[in-house]
């Protein structure tokens, strides 16, 4: 499975969207580089609310293109970065990885899939009803989560828009993402 990266984006202050950018440097072991969610320990609010201590699974924000495209067509109006991710990719079923998969983003960073983003009600602040596109329920009733994935850093680098993404994925047996 291989796809390509359509944007990057990062902020330096806490802002629900991120503007685009040229480029972005991944840090191992910390993030985006200037982005407010990179750390070694956890950087989101809600988070540190609850305990500053525990470890940043969350450095990385993807999404994939194809699910702000399929929100288009709903009739919302969302470009990359305007959710917080930080790379936009496009070609990779991001929500079907299992957790451990390893992202290979141009031409040496390296992303470690954690598991998915548990949207909050700022995306409905956002975009009002957009919440419950990007949330819902399964038959089985189970939530199912499709507001993109979150990794740690593995191994730093450049990533631009262009750039090739290839996945490889850890030895079985695969684990589902789930929230972190």
């Amino acid at each position: 499975m291989s796809g390509t990266v359509v944007a990057v984006s990062s902020n330096a202050e806490y802002s629900f969207t991120k503007p685009n950018r040229d480029g972005i440097t991944l840090l191992a072991g910390l993030g985006v580089e200037g982005d407010v969610h990179a750390g070694v320990t956890v950087r989101h609010r809600s988070r540190v609310a609850q305990d500053p201590t525990q470890p940043n699974l969350r450095q990385v924000h993807l999404i994939h293109r194809e699910l702000l495209t399929e929100l288009g067509e709903s009739g919302f109006d969302v470009t990359p970065g305007a959710l917080g991710e930080n790379i936009t990719t496009e070609g990779v079923d991001l929500l079907g990885l299992p957790v451990g998969a390893v992202l290979r983003i141009g031409p040496e960073a390296e992303v470690e899939i954690t598991g998915l983003r548990n949207p909050c009600t700022q995306i409905d602040a956002y975009r009002p009803g957009l919440l419950k596109q990007v949330v819902g329920r399964a038959e089985d009733g189970t939530i199912v989560r499709r507001a993109g994935i979150m990794g740690v850093v593995r191994t730093g680098g450049p990533v631009r828009p262009g750039d090739a993404v290839a996945v490889e994925l850890p030895d079985g047996p695969h684990r589902p993402l789930d929230r972190v």
